[in-house]
């Protein structure tokens, strides 16, 4: 028998929103049915462009459509509270984009809210879905190349710099930690865990967004440097120094990208991975396939991971003294 047909909404008509709905064109059983913007124009010229049924000019009346089932929230990360509980309240499962929310305190409220409506939330961390990062993952935890003495992972771009975009505005949750500083920081988390202590100092903008942040994750056993920077291009790399060689998530480690894996005697292994998405078809069709089988919570990006995650950022901005209200 075919699979039911997912039809997805999407909130919020931005960059990343054009990306998610170009990967979900190639998914199986699955099409976006509305989008939803503060501006109708600019709903409507995005569901020209990608095959939308219906186009709204406010986010309520998307939530309010029966025909949808499943959101994915696009928006500034300052919102994903907000559109997350309008959605879940409608009974609607939904997919958010990272960070889930601002601080620990929102995303349990989050989470809260899909437990009591019984409704499928998860956060919208595609990394974890990639192939290349779950072989990594499997690698490290079969201790390939022994236990992991030290990490290196970075993530740096030099976008033009403009005041009032989302990027460099604070109230939008701007800056560099919870923009790009969070994949560095979920690679350590997803291979080491949770550090025994951190170190963290930051620079920052006029607007009081952070340009750059360097934290130092300590363990018992091990280290972990990590970088985000909209400041700089950096190589955009995860580096797993092991007891017996070197796991390296060749540039940009988040995204589709090869592994190289060089043992101890300097012998290198290239690994390639047959893309042909963007990337985000992945974690579209586990969210899919999570609302075929009525699941209310992900087994791979669980609240547990995503608590975790947010803990951690809130930690690393109490070390730099960043605050959003």
């Amino acid at each position: 028998m075919e699979a039911k047909t997912i039809h997805w909404g999407i909130i919020g008509a931005g960059k990343i929103a054009a990306k998610f709905a170009e990967d979900l064109h190639t998914v199986p059983n699955a099409k976006l049915y509305a989008i939803a913007s503060r501006n109708l124009e600019k709903a409507k010229h995005f569901g020209v462009a990608f095959s939308a049924d219906v186009a709204y000019g406010n986010y309520e009346q998307l939530a309010l459509d029966n025909k949808v089932d499943a959101v994915y929230i696009a928006t500034p990360h300052s919102f994903h509270k907000e559109h997350t509980l309008l959605c879940l309240n409608q009974n609607i499962p939904v997919l958010c984009e990272k960070p889930f929310a601002m601080n620990l305190e929102e995303v349990e409220e989050m989470i809260q809210l899909s437990k009591e409506k019984n409704t499928l939330l998860m956060e919208a961390m595609w990394t974890i879905f990639l192939p290349h990062f779950r072989y990594v993952l499997d690698l490290i935890k079969q201790k390939h190349f022994g236990e992991i003495v030290k990490l290196e992972a970075d993530f740096g771009f030099k976008p033009e710099y403009n005041e009032i975009s989302r990027l460099f505005n604070k109230s939008l949750g701007g800056g560099s930690l919870l923009d790009i500083g969070i994949y560095p920081i979920f690679a350590v988390l997803s291979s080491l865990g949770n550090p025994d202590s951190i170190e963290a100092e930051a620079k920052f903008f006029a607007t009081g967004a952070d340009s750059e942040c360097d934290m130092t994750f300590h363990y018992k056993n091990a280290i972990a440097v990590l970088k985000s920077s909209l400041k700089e291009e950096t190589k955009t790399e995860a580096i797993f120094y092991c007891e017996n060689g070197v796991i390296k998530i060749n540039s940009r480690f988040h995204e589709p990208s090869s592994i190289t894996l060089i043992d101890n005697h300097g012998n290198e292994d290239l690994k390639t991975f047959d893309y042909k998405t963007i990337g985000y078809s992945y974690e579209i069709e586990h969210f899919n396939q999570l609302i075929r089988e009525d699941k209310t919570e992900s087994n791979i990006m669980t609240f547990e991971k995503s608590n975790e995650l947010i803990s951690t950022l809130d930690i690393v901005r109490k070390h730099i003294g960043l605050v959003y209200k």
